[in-house]
This record gives C-alpha cells, sequence and structure tokens, in this order.
C-alpha cells in the first residue's frame, strides 16, 4: 500500500486539465435542451391538454387523467427524438439519494414483434417494492407494494437515454415514503396560509409561492488518492489523518484562482446542469484546500429542491470525467471547514411581491414586517424542530464546529430590522396609527430603504439569517436532500400564518380597524419570539449559557435531536397544515435512527480495519526498525554513547508500543461496545448507545492513529496524507 501511495501521488502531479467541448450556441439557447418544459409541451401537446396541463402546473388544479394518454404521447414523442430509448419514474426515497428503475419503451406489437408504447398509466403510476426502502416499518417484505405517482410541477427529463419522470412514492397505504411528497403538502399548505394573510394587503393576491436557492459546497479529490483511502471510499470522509502544517490558515484558497482541472470539471458541469435546465449562476473557491462552491438563481421550491438532488448526481459523474472524486460530505477532513448547503428561501406572490422583503410605503413595510415576524415565531415555536430536520451523523461533525453554525437555532436579522421591531414593540397603538385627512391612515414605521439588502450585515455563525430579502438557513447539511429542512420551515409556517389570521379576525370581529388589529398582534407575537432574536457570536460559550436560559433547544446529541419530531406540539402542526401524520412522523424517526446507527457502525468499522491491516502493522514495522538501529548502535560505540545516541529511538520505540497497544485494546472494547448495542431492539436506544459509546471510542482511537501519522516513516505510511489530498489538484 505505502507504494500504491506514493504511485498515485506521483500520477496526480502529472494530470493535466481534460478538454472541455463547448456547445457553438450561446448558453440560453441550450438551456433546458434536455427538459420537457413548457415550451416542449406547448409544441408536442393538443392545445386543450397543454391548457388543462398548464393549469396544474401554475395553479395546482386537479390533474384530469383523462389527458394523461396524450401527455404521455407528446412526451415520449419528444423522447424518442433526443434518442431516449428507457423511461422511469425517478423519486426520492429517504435515503438521501434519488431512485430510479429504467423501463424500455417496447411493447409486444401482438403479431411477433415489438412496437414503442408509452401510455398515459405508465406515466401517471408506477408500482415499485415499498420494503425494499427505507420506511421505518409501514411496509414488511410481505406487504411489498408502494406507488410512485407522476409530479406535473417537476417537468421531465432525460439523462443519458432516459426519459426522467419526477414523482412522489408512497405505501399502498397511503402514508409518504419520500420527501417529495409531504413537500409538496407544506408548500400547499404555505401557500393558501399565506394567501389568506396577504389579502389584508391586497385582495387580489392568489397564489403565493416558496422560492429557494440552495449553495452547494463540495471537495474534489484526485480519484486515485480517493482510491488509496478506504474511509473515502467507505464513509465519504476521512476516520483518520494529522493536520497538514499548511491548511486554510492564510485564507489563500477562499475566492482565489480556481485551478486549471477544476475549473475545466466546473466548466463541463455547467455546460451539463444548464441541458437539464439548472440555472447555475457561481462558481468559486470556498474557505478550505480543494473545497469549493456552485450556486443557481433561486426557483420554486420544488423545483430547486429536484435540481439540487440532480446537480448532486451530475457532480459525481463529471466528476470521474476529470479523474476527481466529489466529496459531499459535511465534514471530510479534520481541521478544515466542512461543507454546507445554504438554502436561500423567501416567499413571493402572483402579483408580483416579495413577502420578505422591505417595499417603498409604510403599508408595504407593515406586510414585509408581518411576513418577517411570523417567520421568528415559527421559527422560536419550532426551533428544535427545524434543527432536528437538518441533524445526520455527517452533519453533526460540521455544527457547531467554529466555522459552521451552532447546534442551537436562532435567527440573525441586523441592525436597521432589529431597530424596526424594537420601534414597534415599544410604542402605543396611538404612535403607530394617526389619521392625517384625505391621506387616511398613516403608519409611524421607520421607513425601511431598498439598500437595507446592503445595510444588513452577514452573520456568518447564525443557523438563520435574515439577508436583506430572504432568510438563509445556513444549517443545511451538504450532503442532505434541502426537502427535509424545507418541508419543516414551510409546515411550521404555515401553521403560524393561520394562528395569526385568527388572532386579527379576533380584533376586528370585536370592531378595531384592520391595521390596529394586525398591529396589535404583531407587537405581542415580537415579545413572545424575542429569545429566537440574536444577532451576537453564535460560537460562544457566553451563547450556549444564555439560549439555555432563553428556552432554546440545546441538545446536541442527534438521536435525541430527532425526538423533536415527535413533541406533542410537532405533531399536531404538521397533523394541523396536512403535512404527515403521527404514523408518518414515527416511521421517518425509526428511519432516521436506523441511519444513524447504520453510518456510525460502518464508520467503526472501517476504522477497526485500518487500525489493524494498516496503521498497527506500519507502525510496528518502523518499531522494529528502530529497534533494529538500536541494537547495532551498541555494536558500534561504547555502552554509555551508545545509549545516548539511541535515547531518541528508545523514547519513539517506547511510544509507539504504547499507542499501537492503546489502538489495539480499544478496537477489541469498540467491537465489543458495538455488539452489545447491536442486541438492542429499539431503533432510538441503539443509536443513542452508539453515539455515547462508540463515538467517543472512534475519536480516542484516532487521537493515538494521528500521534503515529507523526512519527513512522513518511515512506511507509499507506494513506495519503492531508497535504496530497487537499493540496494536490
Amino acid at each position: 500500500m505505502s507504494k500504491l501511495r506514493f504511485r498515485v501521488v506521483e500520477t496526480a502531479f502529472k494530470k493535466k486539465p481534460v478538454a472541455v467541448a463547448v456547445p457553438a450556441e450561446r448558453p440560453s439557447e441550450y438551456f433546458a435542451k434536455y427538459v420537457f418544459n413548457k415550451e416542449k409541451m406547448f409544441r408536442y401537446l393538443p392545445s386543450k391538454v397543454y391548457a388543462k396541463l398548464i393549469d396544474v402546473i401554475d395553479n395546482g388544479a386537479p390533474l384530469d387523467r383523462s389527458i394523461a394518454d396524450e401527455v404521455a404521447a407528446g412526451m415520449k414523442k419528444w423522447a424518442l427524438e433526443m434518442g431516449a430509448t428507457h423511461y422511469t419514474h425517478w423519486f426520492h426515497p429517504l435515503t438521501e439519494g434519488t431512485a430510479e428503475k429504467h423501463d424500455a419503451f417496447v411493447e409486444h406489437d401482438g403479431k411477433g414483434g415489438m412496437m414503442e408504447e408509452f401510455t398515459g398509466k405508465l406515466l401517471v403510476q408506477q408500482e415499485p417494492d415499498a420494503s425494499s426502502f427505507p420506511n421505518g416499518g409501514i411496509r414488511n417484505t410481505f406487504e411489498a407494494r408502494g406507488y410512485s405517482a407522476w409530479d406535473p410541477s417537476s417537468p421531465a427529463f432525460i439523462v443519458d437515454d432516459t426519459l426522467c419522470i419526477p414523482t412522489i412514492f408512497i405505501a399502498y397505504t397511503g402514508e409518504s415514503l419520500d420527501y417529495k411528497a409531504p413537500l409538496l403538502k407544506a408548500l400547499r399548505a404555505v401557500d393558501k396560509a399565506a394567501v389568506d394573510v396577504c389579502r389584508y394587503f391586497n385582495p387580489d393576491v392568489k397564489k403565493v409561492v416558496a422560492y429557494l436557492g440552495w449553495e452547494q459546497e463540495y471537495f474534489l479529490i484526485d480519484e486515485g488518492l480517493y482510491a488509496a483511502r478506504p474511509d473515502l471510499l467507505m464513509t465519504g470522509r476521512t476516520l483518520t489523518g494529522h493536520d497538514s502544517a499548511k491548511n486554510q490558515q492564510l485564507e489563500d484558497h477562499y475566492f482565489g484562482a480556481i485551478p486549471p482541472r477544476v475549473a475545466a470539471f466546473m466548466k463541463e458541469l455547467e455546460i451539463e446542469a444548464l441541458k437539464l435546465g439548472i440555472p447555475v449562476k457561481t462558481r468559486h473557491n470556498e474557505v478550505a484546500p480543494n473545497q469549493f462552491e456552485l450556486a443557481p438563481i433561486f426557483e420554486e421550491c420544488n423545483l430547486a429542491v429536484d435540481h439540487n438532488m440532480l446537480i448532486m448526481a451530475l457532480m459525481r459523474k463529471v466528476a470521474r470525467n476529470h479523474g476527481f472524486r466529489v466529496l459531499l460530505h459535511e465534514k471530510p477532513f479534520k481541521g478544515v471547514n466542512g461543507s454546507g448547503k445554504h438554502n436561500n428561501w423567501s416567499l413571493g406572490t402572483d402579483t408580483g411581491i416579495l413577502l420578505h422583503a422591505p417595499g417603498k410605503l409604510p403599508e408595504d413595510n407593515l406586510r414585509f414586517i408581518t411576513f418577517v415576524v411570523n417567520t421568528l415565531m415559527a421559527v422560536y415555536k419550532h426551533n428544535g424542530l427545524l434543527k432536528a430536520s437538518i441533524s445526520s451523523a455527517t452533519n453533526a461533525h460540521r455544527l457547531g464546529a467554529n466555522e459552521a453554525p451552532p447546534a442551537i437555532i436562532s435567527s440573525f436579522l441586523g441592525k436597521q430590522l432589529s431597530q424596526v421591531l424594537e420601534h414597534i414593540e415599544e410604542s402605543t397603538k396611538d404612535n403607530l396609527i394617526s389619521l392625517s385627512g384625505k391621506q387616511g391612515m398613516k403608519l409611524d414605521i421607520p421607513q425601511i430603504p431598498e439598500l437595507m439588502i446592503d445595510n444588513t450585515d452577514r452573520n456568518r455563525t447564525s443557523p438563520f439569517a435574515f439577508t436583506g430579502n430572504r432568510f438563509e438557513f445556513r444549517a443545511v447539511g451538504s450532503e442532505a436532500n434541502c426537502a427535509s429542512a424545507m418541508i419543516a420551515l414551510n409546515s411550521a409556517l404555515a401553521e403560524q400564518l393561520v394562528e395569526f389570521k385568527k388572532d386579527v379576525d379576533k380584533f376586528i370581529g370585536k370592531g378595531e380597524p384592520k391595521i390596529s388589529a394586525i398591529l396589535d398582534v404583531i407587537r405581542k407575537y415580537i415579545r413572545i419570539c424575542k429569545p429566537i432574536h440574536f444577532d451576537g457570536n453564535g460560537y460562544s460559550d457566553e451563547w450556549k449559557a444564555e439560549a439555555k436560559k432563553r428556552g432554546l433547544d440545546c441538545e446536541t446529541s442527534v438521536p435525541l435531536i430527532f425526538d423533536n419530531y415527535l413533541k406533542p406540539e410537532s405533531i399536531r402542526m404538521f397533523e394541523s397544515v396536512g403535512v404527515m401524520t403521527q404514523k408518518e412522523l414515527e416511521a421517518r424517526n425509526e428511519v432516521k435512527w436506523e441511519t444513524y446507527t447504520k453510518k456510525i457502525q460502518i464508520e467503526a468499522r472501517v476504522l477497526g480495519d485500518l487500525a489493524m491491516n494498516h496503521i498497527i502493522p506500519v507502525a510496528t514495522q518502523y518499531q522494529t526498525d528502530l529497534i533494529d538501529n538500536v541494537y547495532k548502535m551498541k555494536d558500534l560505540f561504547p555502552v554509555e554513547k551508545a545509549a545516548k545516541l539511541s535515547a531518541k529511538n528508545l523514547e519513539l520505540i517506547e511510544e509507539i508500543a504504547d499507542r499501537t497497544t492503546f489502538i489495539k485494546e480499544h478496537v477489541d472494547t469498540m467491537i465489543e461496545a458495538r455488539k452489545v448495542a447491536n442486541k438492542i431492539e429499539c431503533e432510538r436506544d441503539k443509536a443513542i448507545a452508539y453515539h455515547d459509546n462508540i463515538v467517543p471510542m472512534m475519536e480516542e482511537i484516532r487521537y493515538h492513529i494521528d500521534k503515529l501519522e507523526l512519527i513512522v516513516d513518511n515512506q511507509m505510511w499507506t494513506l495519503p496524507k492531508y497535504r496530497e489530498l487537499l493540496f494536490i489538484r
């Protein structure tokens, strides 16, 4: 293996950028080339069918199955012209990835031959095996039927030779087994609730859309170096490895010149993404060496989630073309920044108004304040749930590590917005509202200038920061499906907006003017949700103590954080807005606990293998060389001089013995602890046992392995080191 390490290092150094064929057309001309979007629908569907389908997509009208055959025929015609030979229902099971089963466009023609066929029935619904995906006990092997059902709001697309049809995935008994079904329900719920509130300000609003713009961070590692690290291969992160002498301390990688091989990768990735209708816009070096970021223009939330899942698959594919492997794990390397996926989220109306953006008139700003304060209320009431929505075994390594948001949900607002809320809270109703002749009602709310986007600072320690016309949910992990966070956030806000309307209508019912009623409720809410507002340093110990006093969820154990999904207030919230039932929530938590356990279990097994088959043999071999040197020194020199010259080697011999003994003993102890934990039947208790017992052991074992890396002869060390993984590009 030591020869393999030096061989792949040498090969990696010699690699040159791969030439990328750039289309002759402009990006605007090949954008969405492989997407069955509205333009293609208009060309390939009968006008009446097109009109009905657009009504479904734009207005959420029920899908008329009578048009399915004609839609399928038009979709098939387009797909065959584009060279497709297969189709698949493409869905998001509870695996954090996507799933697909490819079927050819062929059926018997009844004359001994074959014909190309794709019916409305095949477009609308199929039957994957529900028991073969994570389901939390909802489906057993002997009751395996599940359904995938077409989501018309997300356009079909072609990858290679396969037409991919975005779908939801549900059990035979109706429960959702994916991320898309509850996401669509959450978006529908926030749409309805937000429209009702918007009509206080503009009765013409008919639809509110949730928007999402994600920022995907990732590492690129040379494929040879990746293959020589079994831990990267099996777990996506390095389980051992001492800091490189130089890492990110000079702050010279962030926004630096993009390395040529990486630039070639980015170029091909962007071309292929644009062809799939993903509006990628930004690319740059991130903080850590070999860490990068890409970000698109924001889109409707459901489509943005689909595009993020698609881009992650595309990144893996394109990286191989350039001799790289892409690492999407939240913390592939200890000692340097991990990777997140900031979710920039906002709401907008069909009348063209961003609800989280300030306006030019006082009335516009009251609407803005209404939605900001209700968002803060939702985040405050469900801060533990929002933390659970972004928690995982992998993201736990990143959160609170002085590089990412802490494991406490709070919201940064900035100086201006904070002052506005304080003014509203401290003023009396009479001070805020005055009647002035023909001008009607005038609001004494400080004008929020259009330049507020620039006047709002960016607090990198805030998990949920207001950034001018949107909120940035920064705690989402790079490997995660954005839908998890978006389901929780949009559902919580939907519940809160329903509550807000009830409170306002009570005042109006008592004869209070509408604006006065809104201000009464807003002022009350500002006081209630004050604990969630924090503009300071989220990394400080003082904040942890303060957050606890404020009653915020400060739990750091991922298995216990998951409990937030099953708290009465969470179940009540999800059920009240029609997003998930208690049974679905219980099943999802079973999946979360089981997934957590399995990920730690795999890491522990890989670490044990590395320790016993790589680290200890190499360290022992080097120790043997040192012992041989000591004996030879005795043969060459007088006893006292030999002892003096060999003193340091003797210290190293003893240190290697101590550390290898510790590693061996603790690997054995860890194996026994796993055996005990594996006998626990309750998935929650098993996950807790892995968190409390196995994870600390892994850290202890790693500490001694990393110390050995500094001692053992570099020529003998088998695993590529951080300086090679992070600086060869």
